[in-house]
């Protein structure tokens, strides 16, 4: 995911399932129209280096291309697995990784919309509101296999919600009206030359 303005990189750094894998390869972002961006993600099944190894992939791709969260179907990989580093409400940033994530949206009175403005890493340059409750909750497995839990409200909500859905083969173009939809392929399209097939690697 990638955010209008994302906020100050140098606000106070939330950990709480340890830090993103370093030393991986940028690589080309995989675009919404591929076929492994509209198909529910193969789940994790082996916790290995190879594992370890495509996360360092996806966190150096997704620091490179300026965004605050990024799915293995970015890049090119059929696997339910995200890597995010992104501010909540407050501008505390939360960083991790998730395989196979499930979502926790409040309901009822609790459920409030945050209609603000998102973009997608995989369709560049681009922005428009989506509407999505304004608190998440993300639970899934690290990369040694234990159990994470991650949960913020603003940007972060909006984040985990975003790349949980990716794991599921929905891109935020789905969740528009087709008006707001063809305002934003408009947008993309004016600049696309900005962003050539191998960006941003």
């Amino acid at each position: 995911m990638t955010a209008p303005d994302p906020g100050p990189a140098d606000e106070p750094l939330n950990m709480p399932h340890g830090p993103l894998p370093e030393g991986g390869t940028v690589r080309p972002m995989t675009r919404w129209g591929t076929p492994v961006m509209h198909r529910p993600q193969a789940q994790v099944t082996s916790y290995d280096d190879d594992l370890r190894a495509l996360v360092a992939d996806m966190t150096a791709t997704m620091y490179a291309a300026d965004g605050v969260g990024l799915a293995a179907c970015q890049i090119g990989v059929d696997l339910a697995v995200f890597v995010f580093d992104c501010p909540d409400e407050s501008g505390r940033r939360t960083v991790g990784v998730v395989c196979n994530p499930t979502v926790t949206l409040p309901e009822g009175k609790d459920r409030r919309l945050d209609d603000g403005e998102e973009g997608c890493l995989s369709f560049p340059g681009a922005f428009a509101p989506c509407a999505r409750p304004d608190w998440a909750a993300v639970d899934g497995f690290g990369l040694d296999g234990e159990p994470v839990h991650f949960e913020g409200d603003g940007l972060l909500a909006r984040c985990l919600q975003h790349e949980t859905d990716h794991t599921l083969g929905t891109v935020f173009g789905d969740r528009i009206p087709d008006r707001a939809r063809k305002k934003l392929q408009k947008q993309h399209d004016k600049i696309a030359d900005e962003y050539p097939p191998d960006w941003p690697a």
